[in-house]
């Protein structure tokens, strides 16, 4: 008996490796002698370079290059400005496929100025980048990390505690606009969602194509949904032996996060532009985001309105939601000025839209009650349309 299950269980093993065996014999074959009579015609090399960085200090610039191509690509020629300039290159003028590296040079640029570079390969092959605005790269230093920490207190930290401020005024109204309240709240994460899912879809293009953008979008963004779908069927036995007031304090922690990973996403693309010059961050362009994210605030403390009847025993909890959704924009734009990545960028935006659409449907969901349709009363479409047309709205004044 222990023999036959022996021999089914070599027989299922060597059924699994047979085709792994087979694709190495042929990877090693491939790459000892290639396809035969692929590669014997004569095919100009596909070469791609592409410029992640610019950094400008005193006289002196740095390009930061990605081999995003299948061939090596040796730099040979460097233009600024359509005019031949001297460079030098580390770790040297070649890089093999995926390999970053450094062009740097002596130029006096001039603050404010448009400026633009073209690498030339050895095959004549051009690749370009054009600033809009030359600006000093901000180094790690008091004055830059104190404006980062400062711009990040302003856009995320403040705006959300003092949505979560609307508490006690939300919890004197009449207890059947409970719903009203849930629905208003689903209308400005949904609205968000789709604005930070539209953020991250303009950052791919910052990304070199084969580290795939769409990749990391997808991955993010099914990735956040699938572990916190686990996470709310794991604390369904506690959600029914606790009660309502559990449930709501787990949306509002789930609301909450979502919203940091979102101000994450968004203090990146804050810091870096303002470290690059492509944003002027005057106090119009703050008071703006302080408007708009006033409504993050009210999205969180909206369905705790119900259950929460003691604010003062909760107050612990509303200060570790409004930190958890607002002090991530700090740690955006420290990163995003001093560090900027456009790839954890759409990384973390996906994550966050996940997050988001996810508590959403959980709300909508409990709402329901097993009847989809029941959740269509006019206070419910009044209230989901309010949330769309807040986010809409005061979305203008950052525009602005």
């Amino acid at each position: 008996m222990n023999t036959s299950k022996g021999s089914r269980g070599l027989k299922l093993l060597a059924s699994f490796l047979l085709p792994v065996v087979l694709l190495v014999i042929l990877l090693l074959g491939f790459l000892e002698y290639g396809p035969l009579g692929v590669f014997e015609a004569s095919v100009p090399p596909i070469e791609e370079l592409f410029i992640q960085n610019v950094i400008f200090e005193p006289e002196q610039i740095t390009l930061e290059v990605f081999n995003d191509g299948p061939e090596p690509v040796t730099v040979s020629q460097l233009l600024v400005h359509e005019i031949l300039w001297q460079f030098e290159m580390s770790p040297s003028n070649t890089l093999v496929p995926l390999e970053s590296g450094e062009v740097s040079m002596f130029y006096p640029w001039i603050e404010g100025d448009p400026i633009s570079f073209t690498l030339i390969s050895n095959n004549g092959v051009t690749f370009e980048k054009e600033i809009e605005v030359a600006f000093t790269t901000p180094q790690v230093n008091f004055l830059y990390v104190k404006t980062f920490v400062l711009l990040g207190f302003y856009v995320g930290v403040i705006p959300v505690f003092l949505g979560l401020l609307w508490l006690p005024f939300l919890r004197r109204l009449r207890k059947d606009w409970y719903s009203f309240l849930l629905s208003l709240t689903v209308g400005l994460l949904i609205f968000l969602g789709f604005d930070t899912l539209a953020e991250s879809f303009e950052l791919i293009d910052r990304i070199p194509e084969t580290l795939n953008g769409i990749g990391v979008l997808v991955i993010g963004f099914l990735l956040s949904i699938l572990v916190l779908s686990a996470v709310t069927y794991k604390s369904e036995n506690h959600v029914s032996t606790k009660g309502d007031s559990y449930k709501t304090l787990v949306w509002g922690y789930l609301i909450s996060l979502g919203i940091g990973l979102h101000n994450l996403g968004e203090g990146l693309a804050i810091g870096s532009a303002y470290a690059v010059g492509e944003v002027a961050l005057g106090g119009t362009l703050v008071i703006g985001f302080m408007v708009h994210n006033l409504t993050e605030g009210i999205a969180i403390v909206s369905p705790l309105t119900k259950t929460l009847h003691n604010i003062r025993r909760f107050l612990g909890h509303l200060i570790l939601m409004g930190l958890l959704a607002g002090a991530p924009t700090i740690i955006g734009t420290l990163i995003g000025g001093f560090a900027y990545s456009a790839f954890y960028a759409v990384l973390f935006l996906a994550i966050g839209a996940g997050a988001i659409f996810d508590v959403s449907f959980d709300i909508l969901y409990s709402m329901a009650k097993g009847r989809w349709i029941s959740i269509f009363t006019v206070k419910n479409v009044m209230g989901f349309v309010i949330g769309l047309l807040a986010m809409y709205l005061t979305g203008f004044l950052v525009l602005a």
